[in-house]
């Protein structure tokens, strides 16, 4: 994979880059089957209420609906082809299964048009092969992993991200993390074997305002530059500064350094170590 650097024509082009996407095999042609309409909401909930800043606009996509369960067991599939999916920055893989069902999965890195996948706990320790986590020796990347069986793959679904197996503990199986949390998983939930493709996707610049919004991010405004009744930093004669201990959201909550995550016993007590700090 590799990426394509443009000369700088114009001040939208200078800087600009764009991924050559030599993995996939067909371009905006998805299977009708698999598709749905995604309705826009421009962040606004059902009562008409900005509830998520920053979002509107955006081309016109259609969601793909992906496999994320892997509960086709025992029946063997192969590779159709590798698609784009506008909806996630990893590429997606069509599925032919023997009895004439098809579905799309998150395409792994080394995924192949043509290649055999399999489901199930006899699946064999290869690419794109989905089996129980129990299952899979030790040290082995993975990715699409569960934290419920029968839930669907909730870990390690982006675009180059893994987890690798450290080891079992009873009925448990230790796992680590792309951010560097160590944490027990049920080992009778399902994972997928290998990394997710795509791992270039963050080197591509932007290069130009447009294109952000071309994905349905609008503008942001720093809150600096806002009135007193807008944002907690607003205000003030000139270029005033913050004025406050710490810095704080537009609903007066810390911005910094205040935990957010909300504590869920059951999925706490399973963390061995958090994540690894920044620099540290």
């Amino acid at each position: 994979m590799a990426i394509k650097h443009y000369r700088p024509t114009t001040n939208g082009r200078r800087g600009m880059t764009t991924l050559v996407n030599e993995e996939l095999t067909t371009r905006n042609n998805p299977t009708k089957s698999l598709v749905t309409k995604v309705n826009k909401t421009g962040g606004r909930n059902n009562q008409g209420k900005l509830t998520v800043r920053h979002i509107g606009g955006g081309a016109t996509k259609k969601y793909r609906v992906i496999d994320f369960k892997r509960n086709k067991i025992g029946v063997t599939g192969r590779v159709a082809s590798i698609e784009y999916d506008p909806n996630r920055n990893a590429n997606i893989a069509l599925i032919n299964y023997r009895d004439g069902e098809k579905k799309y999965i998150i395409a792994p890195n080394g995924l192949k048009v043509g290649m055999v996948i399999e489901n199930g706990e006899k699946a064999d320790i290869k690419v794109g092969n989905s089996l129980p986590i129990q299952n899979i020796p030790v040290g082995t990347m993975i990715h699409c992993i569960e934290l419920k069986p029968g839930k669907g793959a909730e870990l390690c679904r982006a675009a180059g991200t893994s987890a690798q197996i450290l080891g079992r503990e009873g009925k448990y199986v230790l796992v680590r993390l792309q951010s560097g949390e160590t944490r027990k998983v049920l080992g009778t939930c399902i994972a997928t074997v290998g990394v997710v493709g795509n791992e270039d996707y963050n080197l591509v610049n932007l290069g130009k305002a447009g294109r952000k919004r071309h994905m349905g991010i609008r503008p942001t405004n720093r809150g600096s530059v806002m009135n007193p009744n807008d944002h907690p930093h607003g205000g003030g004669e000139g270029r005033a500064p913050v004025g406050r201990k710490s810095p704080m959201t537009p609903w007066g909550k810390p911005a910094l350094g205040h935990k957010t995550r909300k504590s869920k016993k059951a999925s706490e007590k399973l963390i061995i170590s958090r994540k690894t700090k920044i620099g540290g």
